[in-house]
């Protein structure tokens, strides 16, 4: 992990849930810009869909006025020869008016209606751009913590450098935080049309869910040429 030295952001991440499904790396190279190539592990790539709450908001050490708001994304797991590996996103789902500005490095944000709900055990999110654009609606339960996470969980959770593409031009922000209190999760419910969205193809598998109550401070850095 890179270390944020003078962060551009700072907030915390809650209610956090990660779903997670093993694609065939060529199911999402044909995604990717060059030289950005699938991260795999054990010979599979990765998509997540992860929904959470952003809060405590800050903007060069400055308070965000209405600082707390539900984001989502979909993402994959890339790798670059010499760079850091690190997540490229499909789709960044997000109530805060201010957030698309990152569209001039590249990074997908899109307005769009989100809710995070949660009753004990259960947490439940719901999503959609605009009112006929791609969502989704999710139950997920928590289950065991994880006190022992295998090397696949801190593969799919412990990134630290967020690459995208503007102008023709490769970017990459890093990021910092302590690891992830992860616990299993068991999805009770998902429709979603996000996938389909992206261009990816429906699951062959079964999800791998984790849930989290979150991390923070999360210090995001200025992007760099990637």
């Amino acid at each position: 992990m890179e270390h944020v030295q003078v962060p551009m952001l700072t907030m915390h991440w809650t209610r956090q849930t990660f779903v997670h499904w093993p694609y065939p790396p060529m199911d999402l190279q044909r995604l990717l810009p060059p030289p950005l190539e699938v991260d795999v592990f054990e010979g599979q790539g990765w998509v997540s869909l992860t929904p959470f709450v952003v809060s405590s908001t800050r903007f060069l050490g400055v308070p965000v006025p209405r600082g707390t708001f539900p984001e989502t994304n979909l993402r994959t797991y890339v790798r670059r020869k010499g760079r850091p590996s690190g997540l490229w996103f499909f789709s960044l789902d997000v109530t805060h008016p201010a957030m698309p500005a990152a569209r001039l490095v590249g990074i997908p944000y899109s307005l769009a209606h989100l809710s995070v709900r949660g009753e004990g055990r259960t947490r439940r999110y719901t999503g959609r751009r605009g009112s006929r654009g791609p969502g989704y609606e999710m139950e997920v339960r928590t289950d065991e913590r994880i006190e022992a996470p295998h090397r696949l969980d801190s593969w799919l959770t412990d990134r630290f450098h967020a690459y995208s593409l503007s102008a023709g031009l490769l970017w990459r922000t890093p990021v910092s935080h302590e690891p992830w209190p992860l616990f299993r999760g068991t999805l009770v419910r998902l429709e979603e049309s996000l996938l389909a969205a992206a261009g990816l193809p429906e699951p062959a598998a079964s999800a791998l869910v984790h849930t989290s109550p979150g991390v923070g401070p999360v210090r995001l850095g200025f992007p760099r040429r990637g």
